[in-house]
């Protein structure tokens, strides 16, 4: 039996779409001694390092349900519990069976903590319940998102599908999003979702995720977006308030925003002591209810239809289904760190507004006949998005202080 720490892993948006598929697929990888999704198989993994493949095992885990709705979370862990089950079963009519999925499923706890991130009184309380339950937290996983889509510009559509179709269905124009909305802490609703709450509960978990004592050190996983982008950006309106493209301009900062994270994390590393890294993940385009609300019943079949045209057309970011569009997740989740990629130091360019590549975005791909696999993209920052971004971290910090100051709080964590 191992003598390591069993993981604590915390997925956001647990109870639907990219987050339950991260959830089904963390737990039939950790019921193996071998988890494919953790071997370091592809071309951006350190090739030197790569020549075995590790043995992940895990004997047990604790997954938290982080979701704002308790009954669509219990709806969900019951699905999960079924759903491993089967997967044990299955396991052991195998000739080859070695008795660990059955040790696994007896020491897996599926839990369910609300939390609802519009709310940064939630937050704390949801960090508070956590702190005062679990010694560590190995894994936060932040996956999820919302989007004030209010209509289709039917014209725009047809004009995309018809002169780039893959484009159309990867990273769509036509859809038009709503301005001026709030949350009832009374800031930008889709930029307090997506970002602020996600940041918040990362500085409140802080402590937590450094009391991980494996080796490998505590992650947090950022789930992002191919429509992620800086052409709508405005930096005045960091709270995207007035922006008609709230949803991509909140995951452009979430790129960023993970980048400095883990910047900081890596350069304050103290020796001999992991450090919480931060890593940025693309799903791809997966079947999910987040554009539901426009959609109706022949809609959603044509939209599913799109993707798999898509897919055949050559595009390797249409997974479609949650399970496998939540590959590059689970793989930065259990890949051993020393195959991943190291931020490289490289030299500005003396144009200040000349993008470098500074980074790695995690993609889940599949081919054209839907298996799955993890693809890198190059994460690129310019010196203005650099000062941007931490602009923008200095903000998030003073609000957050905020915050604090009006619970009571010394700290995000208490």
């Amino acid at each position: 039996m191992s003598s390591d720490p069993q993981p604590v892993i915390i997925v956001t948006g647990a109870n639907s779409g990219v987050g339950f598929g991260i959830c089904h697929r963390l737990l039939l990888q950790l019921s193996t001694k071998t988890s494919e999704d953790a071997r370091p198989k592809y071309a951006f993994h350190n090739v030197s390092l790569a020549l075995k493949g590790p043995e992940i095992t895990c004997d047990g885990l604790t997954l938290i349900l982080a979701c704002r709705s308790r009954q669509r979370a219990e709806a969900a862990r019951t699905k999960l519990y079924d759903l491993v089950d089967e997967h044990v079963r299955r396991l052991k009519n195998s000739p080859y069976y070695d008795g660990h999925a059955e040790l696994f499923r007896k020491n897996l706890n599926i839990v369910i903590h609300t939390i609802d991130l519009s709310h940064i009184q939630s937050v704390f309380r949801f960090a508070d319940e956590i702190s005062q339950t679990y010694p560590y937290v190995s894994h936060l996983i932040c996956n999820a998102g919302v989007a004030c889509f209010a209509q289709i510009n039917w014209p725009l559509a047809v004009w995309q599908l018809l002169t780039n179709w893959v484009s159309a269905v990867t990273t769509p124009r036509y859809y038009i999003q709503s301005t001026g909305d709030v949350s009832q802490d009374g800031l930008g609703w889709v930029w307090q979702c997506n970002v602020f709450g996600h940041y918040v509960l990362f500085r409140a978990l802080k402590p937590l995720l450094a009391k991980y004592t494996k080796s490998t050190g505590a992650r947090v996983v950022w789930v992002s977006s191919h429509e992620a982008s800086s052409e709508f950006y405005d930096p005045k309106d960091w709270q995207l308030v007035e922006s008609r493209h709230s949803y991509e301009s909140s995951k452009y900062q979430m790129n960023l925003i993970s980048l400095h994270l883990d910047r900081e994390a890596t350069r304050n590393q103290v020796d001999g002591k992991p450090a919480v890294r931060h890593f940025t993940t693309l799903p791809g385009v997966a079947g999910t209810n987040i554009a539901s609300a426009l959609l109706g019943t022949i809609t959603s079949i044509c939209m599913y239809m799109s993707f798999y045209i898509a897919r055949f057309l050559g595009s390797p970011y249409h997974p479609i289904s949650a399970f496998k569009a939540s590959i590059s997740a689970v793989h930065v989740s259990l890949v051993p760190l020393a195959f991943l990629p190291v931020i490289s130091t490289v030299a500005r360019s003396t144009d200040p507004t000349q993008p470098v590549e500074v980074g790695t975005l995690y993609v889940s791909e599949t081919n054209r006949c839907g298996c799955e696999r993890v693809g890198s993209k190059k994460l690129v920052e310019s010196k203005v998005e650099e000062v941007q971004t931490r602009e923008l971290l200095d903000k998030c910090n003073r609000l957050l202080k905020t915050f604090c100051d009006a619970e009571g709080r010394r700290s995000p964590s208490g």
